[in-house]
């Protein structure tokens, strides 16, 4: 897109600053300055923003308890020809951030939705966290109550990817303790705390030492945390389910036969398969 606004009127998704004011990206503030409106999570915390780089624009509030009606606002003032931006208080919108409803209402009305990318706290994690490359699974935030998180980390304990999850100062303690129990001590976890903040920290661990760590320094259960879990290791061989189904199909089935259906069954490689049912069935 060449020029800054669309010719034609726009909800431009705006990510902000998660802490350092110099984070946010020259097309931001240029999109800022130009929108008729800017749609925020918390006006006063964006008036701070906008005070900074001094821009001087409308706002109104668009949280999660207005979405609806912030969402048919938006889309009379698009209506009426006007561009409209939408912020959160901290990195991108609608992501672990209220904006999700808005930005679907307005794609309904047939309005463009254009995004303006910039600071996101999960890939500011992922980047950092020194942990193996491959694939990650953001949860953004588990549930409240201890148990219907730990049902939640039973659903994500054996996902083959690093798990990264948001967590707020009063249950980071406690949602540490439902890793350990369900994902287990051996696996790691990165605390990323107050990312790009004055008291920015972060740290690696394997989950069986993590509570030590937040109780040596009563400062660590502070600020707003990503925390980010590496993958489980793969398991040896043939894991106990495909083995059984295995064991079964043998009971019926010619070995070749057997081997060819428990891989489709389980989608392992039929080689590892056909291995494991001459050992089982005691040929060489």
């Amino acid at each position: 897109m060449s020029s800054i606004l669309s010719s034609t009127p726009s909800l431009y998704v705006v990510a902000t600053p998660l802490g350092n004011l110099s984070d946010i990206t020259l097309r931001a503030l240029e999109v800022l300055r130009r929108v008729d409106l800017v749609a925020a999570e918390d006006t006063r915390h964006t008036q701070r923003l906008l005070d900074a780089h001094g821009i001087r624009v409308p706002t109104m509030a668009a949280h999660e308890h207005n979405e609806q009606g912030a969402a048919a606002r938006i889309c009379e003032r698009l209506a009426e020809g006007q561009h409209v931006a939408l912020v959160s208080d901290a990195g991108t919108p609608a992501v672990s951030d209220p904006g999700g409803r808005i930005v679907g209402a307005v794609q309904a009305a047939g309005h463009p939705v254009v995004p303006v990318p910039g600071p996101s706290a999960v890939i500011a994690a992922a980047s950092v966290c020194g942990l193996p490359d491959g694939p990650f699974l953001f949860q953004g935030f588990l549930p409240p109550k201890s148990a219907a998180r730990r049902t939640a980390l039973e659903s994500l304990r054996d996902v083959p990817a690093r798990l990264v999850f948001y967590e707020a100062p009063h249950r980071v303690l406690e949602t540490v303790d439902d890793f350990l129990a369900i994902l287990g001590a051996d696996r790691e976890l990165v605390v990323c705390r107050e990312l790009t903040k004055l008291f920015e920290q972060i740290c690696r661990m394997p989950l069986g030492e993590a509570r030590a760590w937040f109780e040596a320094d009563a400062n660590r259960v502070r600020g707003e945390f990503v925390l980010v879990v590496s993958a489980p290791t793969p398991p040896e061989g043939i894991p106990a389910d495909a083995e059984r189904i295995l064991a079964l199909l043998l009971d019926e089935l010619p070995l070749k036969t057997a081997a060819s259906l428990a891989a489709g069954i389980t989608g392992l490689g039929r080689k590892p398969l056909y291995q494991r049912a001459l050992e089982l069935r005691g040929d060489d």
